[in-house]
Parts: structure tokens; C-alpha cells; sequence
């Protein structure tokens, strides 16, 4: 395909799933835009958010880096902003990109141009937008009533992880950030996840005018199923279940599910958290197309020490993945 023929594609979530599928689009001559959602609160991003008084830059980081150069100087800062810190004394754990990226917003007085300079700085291909920049919390309500009202919580529950969430909810409210509402009304094709679904995909759904805007998009939108459950947010959700959930939010007209099983060595450790494959489920519906192809990477991940975080063993091929999202086009 030639560049005069690139379509404008916006993938909408946050940490590993959007990483996966900007790293992989990154590839083609499209116009690729990430909406990243600004309701992050654990690890580096809580003292982020604490100590700098910033919006969490852990995901946008991460967009940054999927989408920069991989050769020469542009692959040694890719490298550099990945980095995370293992030793001293109130710097283990971070990362330099986001100390990097909170330098800079003191240095211009603007975090929204900290971000935008240093998506220069890394030369990448298209561009990554905060999906609001407004400073918000999520909120999380359980079956038992129970409310949690920081996203690290929801994200590894301090309760019975098996609880189900009835309502999710940002305070203060968001407003959209005039960037992603444009991006969205510029889209051939938004991409939903891959990621926690109500950590990384629903929070950015949260936000005013931002699900108007998806639904009142001509494009073509697409939901890429999880591969595993997750526990504290979607212990033995179906794929019924996770499209039941975020169809209360917003249409999608496409689902990707991956066909192929997950290696036994990964499922292993995965059931020592309560995770299991998620189970397709789904029927082909007038209005849902469902496609079934073999997305996942055999690489089982792995993390540094000083990174106190959970984080997945088993993701999406970007290669795969990419080639399934073009397809569509």
C-alpha cells in the first residue's frame, strides 16, 4: 500500500495491550494515533502522580516506545526510556522515560508539551494523546457493596479478587481532551484493548464526549478479546462476558479472538493467580463480526526485579495481530 493510500487508525487503552498493537501497526504506512488512559495510579505512577503532582505517564511512556525508531539513536533511547532503575534510594523501580518526561513538564510548564517533545525526541510514527488531562481517580464498586477508589487497588485487589464489579466510575469527571476527540472523528478504524478491561480499555469510555464520539465515528471498530481472565476485575469472565460489559459503554462492530491455546508451562503459573484462558464463547450476530485467528505469541515475559507490579506472562503477537488489523482496512 502506498502512503497516499494510509488510513487513520486510533488504537484506545493503555500499558502492555496498546504496546502490543502500535508496536506491530508501527510496521505499515498507516497513520496511527494511541488515546491513552490518565487513570493509572500504581508503581512509579502513584509517586508520578504524588510527589510531581502529574497525570501517570507509565502507558504513555510506553505508546512512545512502541512507536519510536528501533535503529540507531532512536533505538538507544528506546532502550533508555524502557529502563527501570534497581538500585538507590527513592529512584529504585522508576523508569527513565517518566523521569525524563516529568523533567521536561517542569522545564516547559506543560505536561501535554512534555509529551509532544518527547515523541520527538523519539521520532515516532504517529502520536499519543492523553486521553483527558484532567487529574482523576477511578472508582470501583463490588457485588458486596464495597467501594475501592484508586486504580492499583482495582488493578491487584487488597479483597476477594472473585467479587465481581457492578459500576466504575472517574471523580472528578473527565473531560475529553480536544486531541483524541479529533482523532476519533479522523478514524478508518478504532481499536479497542487488548487489555484489562476495566483498568486499561473502560476508564478512557469514562470520559465525557469520548464514547459520543466512538459511536458517532464512521469507522470501522474493533474489540481485541483478552487472552486470559484477570483476577480482582474478571475472574472467569467469558468472552460473552467481557463483550456484554463493554458494549454497556460503547458499539463495536468486530472482535478478534485468538484460536490458538496457550502453552501449559504459562497456564501453570497463571493458575496460581485464579487466571485461565478466556473461553470463547461468542456466536456470530447480524451485528458482530467475529474473527478467530491465531494472535498470540509463543514468548513467555518476563520483568525486572525492582518492577512491583503484576504483569502479563502471555501477550498478543504483534506481528499476528497487526496483520489481522490491516486486513480489515
Amino acid at each position: 500500500m502506498s502512503v497516499n493510500n494510509a488510513k487513520n487508525i486510533v488504537v484506545i487503552g493503555g500499558g502492555t495491550g496498546t504496546f502490543v498493537v502500535l508496536k506491530g501497526l508501527k510496521r505499515t504506512p498507516h497513520h496511527l494515533t494511541a488515546i491513552v488512559a490518565m487513570s493509572d495510579s500504581g508503581g512509579s505512577n502513584k509517586r508520578i502522580r504524588d510527589e510531581f503532582g502529574l497525570l501517570p505517564t507509565s502507558d504513555i511512556r510506553q505508546c512512545l516506545v512502541a512507536l519510536s525508531g528501533e535503529n540507531g539513536g532512536a533505538g538507544i533511547l528506546r532502550k533508555l526510556f524502557m529502563y527501570r532503575f534497581e538500585k538507590g534510594e527513592g529512584i529504585s523501580g522508576m523508569t527513565f522515560g517518566n523521569l525524563f518526561m516529568a523533567a521536561l513538564s517542569d522545564i516547559l510548564g506543560s505536561q501535554a508539551e512534555a509529551i509532544r517533545q518527547t515523541a520527538n525526541v523519539l521520532r515516532i510514527h504517529g502520536q499519543v494523546i492523553p486521553v483527558t488531562l484532567t487529574k482523576t481517580n477511578l472508582f470501583a464498586q463490588y457485588e458486596n457493596g464495597e467501594i475501592l477508589k484508586e486504580e492499583h487497588l482495582i488493578d491487584e485487589p487488597p479483597h476477594d479478587g472473585k467479587l465481581k464489579i457492578t459500576s466504575v466510575s472517574l471523580k472528578p469527571k473527565a473531560s475529553a481532551n480536544a486531541d483524541a476527540i479529533q482523532a476519533i472523528k479522523k478514524a478508518d478504524l478504532i481499536v479497542l484493548g487488548p487489555g484489562d478491561l476495566y483498568t486499561s480499555v473502560i476508564p478512557n469510555l469514562l470520559v465525557d464526549d469520548i464514547p459520543q464520539a466512538i459511536s458517532g465515528s464512521k469507522a470501522k471498530k474493533v474489540y481485541v478479546l483478552n487472552l486470559m481472565t484477570k483476577f480482582g476485575q474478571t475472574y472467569n469472565f467469558t468472552a460473552q462476558d467481557h463483550i456484554r460489559v463493554l458494549r454497556t459503554y460503547v458499539s463495536f462492530d468486530t472482535v478478534i479472538v485468538n484460536s490458538t491455546p496457550i502453552s501449559p508451562s504459562a497456564l501453570t503459573v497463571y493458575a496460581k493467580y485464579h487466571e485461565i484462558p478466556v473461553a470463547d464463547n461468542l456466536t456470530q450476530t447480524s451485528d458482530m463480526k467475529i474473527i478467530r485467528k491465531d494472535v498470540v505469541s509463543r514468548h513467555m515475559n518476563s520483568k525486572a526485579k525492582s518492577d512491583t507490579l503484576v504483569r502479563s506472562l502471555i501477550r498478543h503477537d504483534s506481528k499476528k495481530l497487526a496483520a489481522v488489523l490491516v486486513s480489515m482496512l
